[in-house]
């Protein structure tokens, strides 16, 4: 075992090498933790609270209702539109303990997007906010949706901000939206204060039965469902939690910030908060100023991020005033962390922040650096988790590469995906004999640390090298005056690519492309050096904060087949 599982001899002896895992359902944590510690604070919403045993009482009358009225049956897909409120997390226990699956989806997604979603996964019903229901209501016609549950974010604000909201919200949007509880319009308030309904408890084999339809970010092609069983997630969640062995049940408190309509936000926040007992303090998006007062204010003690939450952080010119001393562990997820924020982040906390790694088709998490006990080795992912199993094979072929080679990353464990919603064929591509071809390209060290140097489809190849945008953007990362990167490969007449890279510079700094070249140049081989720099005010991002390489790439093609027409 330890000879195919090198990382082994690293772990510390308080992270088992493999686990035994409970055979009940996902919503059994929530269950647990209503019995355990009925009266804790389980959800901290801008100054409003609910204690576990309130979340519970409010996810079972929810659920009985999704069963008696909108008559949702085991495997019925349900849908989440919701930011992070408590709301999200009483609708997704709610769906489960009512039998269904549910489906994650981007309160950001446009009408175009919001219908394909709904149409692909076949959802009976919708959970979303007021002010996204005449959006929701313009696509159902086009879709299987039959029920839409309505809720407002002023329904779960304390005194005073339940009052004042409908006017900021008319204020930003532009709108207040009313919606009545009738026909196949629900309120989420009106359900909450109606007598629990008899709810059916359905058999749920957590090896077979699907938890949850996670569609992929479709960077490539349209997005797939990603089918998570209640083993995935329960499976993930465990590791995770095993992972933090001086964490305490009961006592942790978790910021959570990244979207629970991720998987990583969904997983490493809400689910082992809900766990753990722990405490979640709920923030619908990401703000740098307000995300530095409620550290101060609430101290949290676990942090799940992204890269760009943190980096957004450390650039806020009032950082200094803020206490963040009580942030103790962060495993950064979604993308590549830079190690000068690594380094810059633990300097300012006191804290550990690790780089973890992993996809939507794992659960997500597959690898992660050690947060205590083991010393962290620079630039990698860390090691595989706790009864996974990861190889570096040949890109194109299933010959496994010896440590230090280059190829593609290859998984399998008890959190890797049942396959893609209604897709054999595509679901065929990246399982097989149960590993997960993860499309990534890395390579292990000889102590069994993982490297990721890119996307395989991310690799830029420029005058017959290949070239790998991580190693360009770490370089990057460090001059003092960036404050985001990314390189990409765009078309280039002679190399066929060549090396972009796109750069948001710190507030008032000025940096013009040769002195740019002229950093770059000191730190990597002159095939490496980006040929062209675009300086931005920002970069295209993903709602949990990835920036979107793609979309970059796309818009570079779309300018030159516009020159080209012209000199046509």
């Amino acid at each position: 075992m330890i000879e195919s599982k090198p990382w082994l001899k690293l772990y510390p002896k308080e992270i088992p090498a493999t686990i035994e895992y409970s055979s009940d359902p996902i919503q059994t944590y929530l269950e647990n933790s209503a019995a355990n510690y009925p009266d804790k604070v389980a959800i901290h919403f801008m100054g409003k609270e609910l204690t576990f045993k309130q979340l519970h009482e409010e996810a079972v009358k929810f659920a009985g209702y999704l069963q008696n009225h909108i008559g949702i049956i085991k495997g019925d897909r349900v849908a989440i539109m919701l930011p992070n409120t408590p709301q999200a997390v009483i609708s997704y226990f709610a769906i489960l303990l009512a039998g269904g699956i549910v489906v994650q989806t981007n309160p950001l997604y446009t009408e175009r997007e919001l219908e394909y979603q709904m149409k692909d996964s076949g959802a009976k019903a919708i959970v979303t906010l007021d002010i996204l229901y005449p959006r929701v209501t313009k696509v159902m016609p086009q879709t299987g949706l039959k029920h839409i549950i309505v809720t407002c974010i002023k329904d779960y604000l304390p005194f005073p901000k339940n009052l004042l909201y409908p006017f900021i919200q008319k204020k930003q949007y532009g709108l207040v939206v009313k919606v009545k509880h009738e026909g196949n319009s629900h309120l989420l308030s009106e359900i909450l204060k109606m007598k629990p309904l008899k709810l059916t408890k359905y058999e749920i084999n957590p090896d077979e039965d699907l938890a949850l339809l996670q569609y992929t970010g479709g960077t490539t092609g349209f997005p797939k469902g990603v089918m998570l069983t209640h083993k995935n997630l329960m499976a993930n969640t465990t590791m995770s939690e095993k992972w933090m062995y001086k964490c305490h049940p009961g006592e942790e408190t978790i910021l959570g910030i990244v979207p629970f309509f991720h998987v990583y936000g969904m997983t490493v926040c809400m689910l082992l908060s809900i766990k753990m007992a722990g405490k979640m303090i709920l923030m619908p998006k990401f703000d740098a100023l307000e995300t530095l007062k409620t550290i101060h204010k609430q101290r949290p003690t676990l942090f799940p991020g992204a890269p760009t939450i943190y980096i957004g952080l450390l650039n806020h010119p009032d950082i200094k005033k803020y206490d963040l001393s009580s942030i103790e562990v962060c495993i950064s997820g979604s993308a590549p962390l830079p190690l000068e924020v690594q380094q810059k982040f633990e300097e300012v906390t006191n804290g550990k922040l690790v780089e973890g790694y992993g996809l939507s088709e794992a659960s997500p998490v597959t690898h992660t650096n050690f947060l205590w006990d083991v010393e962290r080795v620079k630039g990698s992912i860390g090691v595989p988790y706790p009864d996974t199993e990861a190889k570096i094979i040949a890109v194109g072929s299933e010959e496994p590469l010896p440590p230090g080679e280059i190829g593609e990353i290859v998984i399998k464990g008890p959190q890797v995906m049942k396959g893609y919603w209604n897709r054999p064929d595509e679901t065929a591509e990246v399982l097989k004999d149960g590993w997960l071809y993860t499309g990534d390209l890395g390579y292990m060290d000889e102590k069994g640390y993982f490297y990721v140097v890119d996307r395989k489809k991310d690799m830029i190849i420029a005058g017959g090298y290949n070239i790998y945008p991580r190693e360009i953007e770490e370089v990057l990362y460090e001059h003092p005056d960036v404050v985001e990167v990314v390189a990409a490969g765009v078309p280039d007449p002679y190399r066929g690519e060549t090396v972009k890279a796109y750069i948001v510079l710190k507030e008032g700094a000025k940096v013009t492309s040769e002195e740019m070249n002229q950093f770059a140049r000191k730190y990597l081989a002159a095939y490496k050096v980006p040929r062209i720099y675009e300086f931005r005010d920002e970069l295209p991002k993903t709602a949990v904060g990835k920036i979107l390489r793609r979309q970059l790439v796309e818009e570079e093609k779309k300018k030159i087949d516009e020159q080209n027409k012209n000199h046509a």
